[in-house]
């Protein structure tokens, strides 16, 4: 088999949270234009949906939509439990699912800590391990997690500890469960993207103003797009990357290099 038929998905079954808008939704589109079959999994069931039938329309894939609150053990379980039951297996997943909460430290609360923790770290400890333990079980499989340039450095001017130390958690997270499971047939890796030009960030009013602050500081000079990160998620989840878990890409126009 050639290396671009290896890069193909075709006969992978997966998943991506938090799909049905911005990063999630773009690389769930990739997966399904490189052959898999998958869920879109979101908290907004209607635009899950939504999602689904536009990524089925344009790939032909086997899309479907599943509600579930990452954060909740026994939902997540009963969603890994649908995707393998409606699409047949589980060869792949991105934990994708976040928020961002900006506040100064010293006037954040608790509760808004524990939520952004809650959203950014502990819904990937319950995916990961959820799935892991199937895959584990079948064969093996590659996990994809989302960390961010956030994990890497202290974004300015916007206030955001909690979102920074969640997401150095996602990548050190991901290291530690590909080096437990590297004998085992399941690799696991995490993308670190820098500002993505999503829906959400373009349309908000109160962005406009940092957005233009960060194409100042950024090298290329501009946001990335979702559709960027796609190939290497695809990369990541096909049989050509069978050599790489426990790595962190960064996907931030050189954000990061100073």
């Amino acid at each position: 088999m050639g290396i671009i038929e290896k890069m193909r998905l075709y006969g992978k079954r997966g998943f991506v949270t938090g799909a049905a808008r911005g990063i999630g939704k773009c690389t769930a589109q990739a997966f399904a234009e490189a052959g898999a079959d998958l869920a879109i999994v979101d908290m907004d069931i209607a635009a899950a949906e939504e999602t689904a039938k536009e990524i089925a329309a344009s790939t032909g894939r086997k899309i479907i939509a599943i509600k579930c609150d990452v954060t909740d053990e026994a939902q997540v379980q009963a969603m890994v439990d649908e995707v393998v039951e409606k699409l047949g297996g589980l060869e792949f997943c991105h934990a994708n699912a976040g928020i961002c909460i900006n506040a100064p430290a010293d006037e954040m609360t608790y509760a808004q800590w524990k939520k952004n923790l809650a959203v950014n770290l502990d819904s990937v400890f319950l995916t990961d391990t959820i799935a892991g333990k199937y895959m584990l079980a079948h064969g093996g499989g590659s996990i994809i997690n989302t960390a961010s340039m956030s994990a890497h450095i202290v974004n300015v001017p916007q206030p955001q500890c909690a979102y920074n130390a969640s997401k150095a958690g996602v990548i050190q997270l991901t290291k530690s469960l590909a080096v437990e499971w590297a004998k085992r047939g399941v690799r696991v890796n995490s993308i670190s993207p820098g500002y993505i030009g999503t829906d959400l960030t373009l349309s908000s009013p109160t962005l406009k103003p940092l957005i233009e602050k960060w194409n100042a500081m950024a090298p290329m000079g501009r946001l990335g797009t979702p559709e960027e990160l796609g190939s290497i998620c695809v990369y990541l989840a096909g049989d050509t990357s069978t050599f790489t878990t426990g790595a962190d890409f960064g996907l931030d126009g050189a954000f990061t290099c100073f």
